[in-house]
């Protein structure tokens, strides 16, 4: 029996300069404009860490364009999160409170927020998604990674539905963390991904922006062209995760998202899935490949994204 494939029927931005999807892969870059900054206020975004408001508000914007406001209440839908540096403002904030008053400084109702998996049960208890719910904090891959384990959640029966999301925030904290000046670029925002198994996005009748094909893990980027196949096809694309040095040639074109946004650690992976959605809408070709590595010489993950055929009809041997 073959395996049914997963498919992708909504996403969502919440990041500083950009209005939409179509945004990341415009050249040149328009960030910084006189687009408003997100919006983080609300009742449920009261006491809660960047991080955290920013994955809620990108979650709230990739339900609403999967259409899945409150259906994904109604079925078992898992929370996968990738952030690497996610609630780190809350947990210096509460060793800071232990080194200055000793632990009887701290709040019996604050240590959820020093959790690691907080940003991912903030967006469960907000959006009531009664299915399983984790946090990646893999380095360089994680972003992938977390595109990984929901495709395994849907593939494996345990999900009819699940919410991707990469996320980094800029705070104090990030900064001390990272050795950035106070003037110095840190990446700020997040990006969610909803993914469905096709039964399901069949039953609800939902549209599907693209269906998600082959992956794989190399030691490197240059093996990463061998192992996934990439071979020239009208309007395929490569999004790959810095400027490829020399020695990597690639038969496709490339885009590099970081050199528009800086360095966006675990939320890159699900940057480039949203990127990759974008581009597919206007194309419908592919493929396009999404790649996270450790540097241009340690361990790379890529993920293969494919146009449905058929709006709303996905093929799933399509390669």
């Amino acid at each position: 029996m073959k395996r049914q494939p997963s498919v992708v029927t909504g996403v969502g931005l919440a990041v500083n300069g950009l209005a939409t999807a179509a945004d990341l892969l415009c050249d040149p870059p328009e960030r910084g404009g006189a687009e408003a900054p997100i919006d983080l206020s609300g009742r449920e975004m009261r006491h809660k860490d960047r991080a955290s408001r920013l994955a809620l508000r990108a979650v709230e914007r990739a339900l609403a364009d999967a259409d899945l406001d409150s259906a994904a209440a109604n079925a078992t839908t898992a929370t996968v999160v990738s952030s690497n540096y996610g609630n780190l403002d809350s947990v210096c904030e509460f060793t800071d409170r232990i080194a200055e008053e000793t632990t009887a400084g701290l709040s019996p109702l604050g240590l959820p927020h020093v959790s690691s998996n907080a940003i991912a049960g903030w967006i469960a208890i907000r959006h009531r998604l009664r299915g399983p719910n984790l946090t990646l904090c893999n380095g360089s891959t994680s972003g992938i990674d977390a595109l990984y384990w929901a495709d395994d959640l849907i593939t494996a029966g345990r999900a009819d539905i699940a919410v991707v999301v990469g996320v980094e925030p800029d705070t104090p904290q990030v900064r001390r963390l990272l050795g950035a000046d106070q003037d110095g670029a840190v990446f700020d925002g997040a990006a969610a991904v909803v993914m469905e198994s096709n039964a399901h996005a069949e039953y609800r009748r939902a549209t599907v922006r693209a269906v998600v094909g082959s992956r794989s893990r190399t030691t490197s980027l240059g093996h990463l062209i061998a192992a996934i196949g990439v071979a020239a096809r009208p309007r395929a694309l490569w999004l790959t995760p810095t400027a490829l040095p020399p020695d990597i040639t690639s038969p496709i074109p490339t885009a590099d998202l970081t050199g528009r946004l800086g360095d966006s650690s675990g939320a890159l992976g699900v940057l480039q899935c949203v990127a990759a959605i974008d581009y597919l809408g206007t194309a419908d070709t592919g493929p396009i490949y999404a790649t996270c590595a450790s540097g241009p010489h340690g361990d790379a993950a890529t993920l293969q994204l494919l146009g449905p055929r058929i709006s709303g009809n996905p093929t799933p041997d399509q390669e």
